[in-house]
């Protein structure tokens, strides 16, 4: 009788053991995926800046997209859930890229134009001037200062746009 009420305990310890190991396999379980969930959460938030500051300016891109790879690389399984749920490469697709690349040059284009046209006002003022003062040398000086001034500022306007085309370029 007392072995049966020894086997009989060592079989509610054991019993109690398994649903023990079970219920802490389950906690784990349940505990890892809360932590999935809130790094995912997390790295939703840290780059919802990103995509904001590349919607409105496509320089953001080269700073954003070398963090989203260093992230991919860190968190794969979290990328590849964010991705599906994305519906595309989370947080900068191809797409967004192309897009911003397009965006980029168009603004190039309006800038120049804008440039021309507020340089050419400057110059004919300038030239007006000078016809009206033919001999100054201060006048002369001033049209070609306005030449130079128009050369120098489409020229580090240009580096920057050729610099940012580029790099653009390379993230897609």
């Amino acid at each position: 009788m007392a072995s049966l009420i020894v086997a009989v305990a060592v079989a509610v310890v054991a019993a109690a053991l398994v649903v023990a190991v079970a219920r802490v396999r389950q906690i784990e379980t349940s505990a890892r995926h809360s932590a999935q969930a809130a790094r995912r959460l997390q790295l939703l938030r840290m780059f919802a800046s990103g995509a904001a500051a590349a919607a409105e300016d496509p320089r953001a891109l080269l700073t954003w997209q070398p963090f989203a790879s260093t992230a991919r690389h860190l968190f794969p399984d979290d990328f590849a859930e964010l991705d599906r749920a994305a519906g595309g490469t989370f947080p900068f697709s191809r797409e967004q890229i192309e897009a911003a690349h397009a965006r980029w040059s168009t603004d190039w284009l309006a800038w120049e134009q804008t440039h021309d046209a507020e340089y050419k006002l400057k110059a004919a003022v300038a030239e007006e001037e000078l016809r009206a003062s033919p001999g100054s040398s201060v006048l002369r000086a001033r049209v070609e200062s306005v030449e130079r001034e128009k050369l120098e500022r489409y020229q580090r306007r240009y580096e920057e746009y050729t610099r940012v085309s580029k790099a653009l370029k390379n993230l897609m």
